[in-house]
């Protein structure tokens, strides 16, 4: 069977779109006017199916506030969120670089890593997969790594109890990187359960360095039984630190990752299915780096006759590279004005900024009412974060959710999508069936494979092609195409019909059972497990297999944990082995004119901007620190030395690249 795909996309945008650029071959792209706000690309001829369709929209005055009104649905009822204009304001922020600049050297940052025995599980379960703890260790090494020297720096471990490398923050230099890195090496899953809330509590008892504002990341891959104690206790801390945090698979609670990033004025970031923790994580270092943004306010001028109501939480953070957005819903008609303004004020380094954008009160042309929805997305995990931290009216706000998740076609914890026959409009029922589809080609071997979780999303879209659906608040009904879970990322009803995968420590449903079930947690699998199939190796006992080969070592790790606190590489035989070359070979090209901690410097380099550009984010703050020391070393003309770092390694990477 020959599978062809056609694919055009139509982009319409507020602002002027700069271009279009994809992972796949495209077309010439065509832009409709000249303010070039509509453009038009193809996909071209023979896409081999290897990998997903990504395009990326590049926008001119990127860091500009922009809005955009949204006209409702006139059927819907009067005074509805579905029935009335909404504006969705943008917001994408850049600092001015002294700002950025003037704190690099300043900061104390803690990081709390989860040691209970569910870290010993894989990240995921395809090949190659990383045990948890390890890929921790390696996320570590890169941020020890990337700490500007002059700060303070300390790393927890937590489970049933918690240890730390040493009793107080210390000054992040040579001596205490390298005391930390040793420790990191040794550490395991071994510490049992999963209790956060003393960790916590012992460190926002310690001192604190006012001119080092306090940074603190947690990582974990578990959920806690006091959810709403722990997030007080970060609330009650917020004016002494940012709290970064990581939750690690799919059994990392979604309250507790985003609700600590909240109440601690941070940014929360997932790790799942085949995701690597270490860009996520640099990314945070990236915003933990910049100064914070305080005293935010948002204000809105409307012509008379016209009211806002604001469906986003209030804003506590910005980020320089985070976009923020705001939904508002806009009440009643004008009077006469068709312009309305909103004005964003807030502190940087005690330096008051305004941000004021006025916009068109007339709505857009027809966009699928995406606006509206995204809208309603933004109010309903509002609600559910009011229900969970046990507001008084549960009642009036599960009504409430329910209300707006059914208006608006999107799902909440207490609704759920199920087939409908379009032409009858009835519930599709009867027993759930397994069809298998034959296909061919890498692209679809999900559905023959073994990771169930990460095709949920196909297995709803096809039954969704197939009867269409719509959210209804869950039933008994409901309830017969399978259990909902209120995951970060939720398997839908009709992704039951194909079984289910769990690598968490909960034990599984009835229905991912009755299509037999390979559970990977330390937890023990219920014993009616038994009789789909499932395989418990302790009962049969283990037979003798051959040992896993030894993982190769990862080059950028390697060529990471040779550099020196300071930024700087030495000129050795281990960095060679990073560049496939002998010491001899590194030594005999190097030019006159510089030293060796210098050569290696740049050597490595241009190895990162030559060879793993791809995986900049990764490395940055690694190349920055080099980048540095070279600059302190106040070395004549490098261009030379360049050039002929790029014919040993095989590179072609200009100075200016380097930022040297």
């Amino acid at each position: 069977m020959l599978c062809t795909l056609t694919l055009s996309v139509h982009v319409s945008s507020p602002k002027p779109i700069s271009k279009l650029e994809s992972n796949c071959t495209l077309d010439p792209q065509v832009f409709f006017h000249s303010d070039r706000t509509q453009a038009t690309v193809d996909l071209s001829p023979g896409h081999m199916f290897d990998k997903d369709f990504e395009l990326f929209v590049f926008y001119q005055d990127t860091h500009q506030p922009s809005a955009i009104v949204e006209a409702g649905v006139t059927t819907a009822l009067p005074g509805s969120l579905m029935r009335d204009p909404v504006v969705m304001m943008s917001l994408y922020p850049e600092f001015p670089e002294e700002v950025m600049s003037s704190l690099a050297s300043r900061g104390e940052f803690i990081f709390l890593i989860d040691r209970s025995g569910s870290m010993g599980s894989m990240m995921h379960h395809e090949k190659g997969a990383q045990i948890r703890i390890e890929s921790a260790k390696d996320t570590l090494l890169l941020l020890l790594k990337s700490l500007p020297m002059g700060c303070y720096f300390n790393i927890y471990g937590f489970g049933s109890r918690f240890e730390s490398f040493f009793p107080l923050s210390v000054e992040y230099n040579q001596d205490t990187m390298d005391q930390a890195l040793k420790k990191v090496k040794e550490m395991q899953a071994d510490m049992g359960g999963t209790e956060i809330l003393q960790p916590l509590k012992h460190i926002y008892n310690l001192r604190y360095h006012p001119d080092h504002p306090r940074q603190l990341f947690v990582f974990t891959d578990g959920q806690v039984g006091n959810t709403k104690e722990v997030l007080d206790l970060v609330k009650s801390h917020a004016h002494s630190h940012r709290c970064f945090s990581f939750g690690i698979g799919e059994g990392a609670s979604a309250a507790l990752i985003t609700g600590m990033a909240r109440e601690g004025s941070g940014h929360a970031q997932f790790i799942t299915d085949t995701d690597r923790m270490q860009p996520k994580v640099m990314q945070s270092l990236r915003f933990a780096l910049q100064p914070a943004v305080v005293n935010i306010s948002v204000d809105w001028t409307l012509p008379d006759g016209v009211t806002v109501d604001t469906l986003s939480p209030p804003i506590n953070v910005l980020f320089q590279g985070q976009r923020t957005l705001i939904y508002a819903q806009l009440k009643g008609e004008s009077s006469g004005g068709s312009e309305g303004t909103v004005t964003v004020k807030y502190s940087l380094k005690d330096q008051p900024v305004t941000n004021q954008l006025h916009f068109c009160l007339r709505p857009t042309e027809e966009t699928g009412l995406s606006i509206h929805r995204l809208a309603a997305r933004t109010l309903i995990r509002s609600l559910e974060q009011e229900e969970r931290s046990g507001a008084a009216d549960v009642e009036g706000i599960r009504s409430r959710m329910v209300e707006l998740s059914v208006q608006a076609g999107v799902s909440s914890v207490h609704t759920a999508f199920i087939a409908v026959n379009k032409d009858s409009r009835q519930t599709v029922k009867g027993p759930l069936k397994q069809r298998r589809v034959p296909t061919r080609g890498s692209q679809w071997q999900i559905l023959q494979g073994s990771g169930f979780n990460s095709m949920s999303s196909f297995s709803f879209l096809a039954q969704g092609m197939l009867y269409g659906a719509i959210p209804v608040a869950q039933t008994a009904q409901s309830r017969a195409f399978g259990s909902f879970m209120s995951s970060p990322v939720a398997q839908s009803a009709q992704s039951l019909a194909f079984g289910s995968f769990n690598s968490s420590a909960a034990s599984q449903s009835a229905q991912s059972l009755a299509f037999g079930s390979f559970n990977s947690s330390a937890a023990a699998q219920p014993a009616e497990s038994m009789t789909f199939g499932s395989f418990n190796a302790p009962l049969f006992g283990w037979l003798p297999v051959q040992a896993a080969p030894e993982p190769q070592k990862d080059p950028l790790l390697q060529l990471v944990s040779l550099q020196k606190a300071s930024g700087c590489w030495d000129l050795d035989a281990t960095l060679a082995d990073v560049f496939g070359k002998t010491e001899d070979e590194l030594t005999n090209q190097k030019p006159a004119q510089v030293d060796g901690s210098v050569w290696a410097t740049l050597l490595a380099l241009i190895w990162l901007y030559g060879c793993k550009i791809e995986q900049q984010v990764e490395w940055q703050f690694v190349a920055m620190k080099a980048a540095s020391w070279i600059g302190s070393q106040k070395v004549g003309d490098l261009s030379q030395c360049v050039c002929v770092g790029n014919v040993l390694l095989g590179c072609q990477v200009t100075k200016e690249t380097l930022g040297i």
